[in-house]
């Protein structure tokens, strides 16, 4: 994010390029936590992050998880044109192929700013599902000309960014919480889901979450939950895997929803 926004002078930012760069040590302490707890998560990666830093990714990898496409340098899509969009798609890919076995079949898109292309691109590309959008409290799915998408929705108040986020070189200037403040939001959003049934979906930044008194409660929040013993905690592929065998096997039907599409001959993009 910080190199799409100062370019070759993103290292002159060096407490933020620091900021930044502690997933360096976040990223293996969440590997080893969700290792104690005995659980499979998903971890999204821009694809600069994947050529940069190949060893973080591998580790998740190596333990299990799930590694999904996060833009390639945090690109918004819907601020992109389309012939920008599909090149900011193939050059994640690209970069994901490197490292990967097979591609990543998950996207969450920076900002969750999915355009109204993006779902039609991702179907295109072999992506099973999205992660960027807030439209249902269980997954749903996204109709487009070329197929079907899974949508594995979030809300606002699930990612940890408007909690903690105080990044001034980054245009962010908030009122950082304290870790309970957070904690508070996440767990009432969690009792909901879980007394009516829906999908409680995260988003956690590692240099964000990722620190010592904000993972304790995160930590802390997914001890109470294995304790329970009747909650799934998956990987987002897993789900959407399972919400698409279900649909094929006529044993649920969730939401559709068809993709609106702007018309090209007003954006040019025809």
């Amino acid at each position: 994010m910080l190199r799409l926004i100062y370019g070759p002078r993103a290292a002159e930012q060096a407490a933020t390029l620091s900021w930044l760069r502690y997933e360096e040590v976040a990223v293996p302490r969440l590997v080893r936590v969700f290792r104690e707890l005995g659980i499979k998560q998903t971890f999204f990666f821009p694809g600069y992050c994947i050529d940069r830093y190949p060893n973080l990714v591998e580790g998740v990898l190596a333990d299990g998880h799930e590694v999904g496409l996060h833009g390639y340098l945090h690109e918004v899509s819907l601020e992109q044109d389309a012939a920008g969009e599909l090149a900011i798609l193939e050059r994640g890919l690209e970069a994901a192929g490197k490292l990967m076995p097979e591609a990543p079949v998950g996207w969450r898109a920076p900002l969750f700013g999915l355009s109204d292309r993006s779902p039609e691109l991702l179907v295109e590309h072999g992506f099973l599902y999205d992660a960027s959008l807030m439209g249902d409290d269980q997954p749903y799915v996204l109709s487009t000309p070329k197929g079907e998408l899974i949508e594995v929705p979030s809300e606002w108040a699930n990612d940890d960014w408007p909690h903690y986020a105080h990044v001034p070189a980054l245009e962010y200037v908030m009122q950082v919480k304290a870790p309970r403040l957070a904690a508070e939001v996440w767990r009432a959003e969690l009792e909901a889901a879980y007394r009516h049934g829906g999908c409680w979906v995260t988003a956690l930044h590692p240099s964000v979450s990722g620190r010592l008194a904000r993972l304790e409660v995160v930590v802390e929040m997914l001890e109470e939950i294995l304790s329970r013993g009747d909650v799934w905690i998956a990987p987002l592929s897993q789900i959407a895997g399972h919400v698409r065998r279900l649909i094929d096997s006529g044993e649920w039907k969730p939401r559709i929803v068809e993709v609106e599409r702007t018309d090209p001959a007003a954006t040019g993009d025809g």
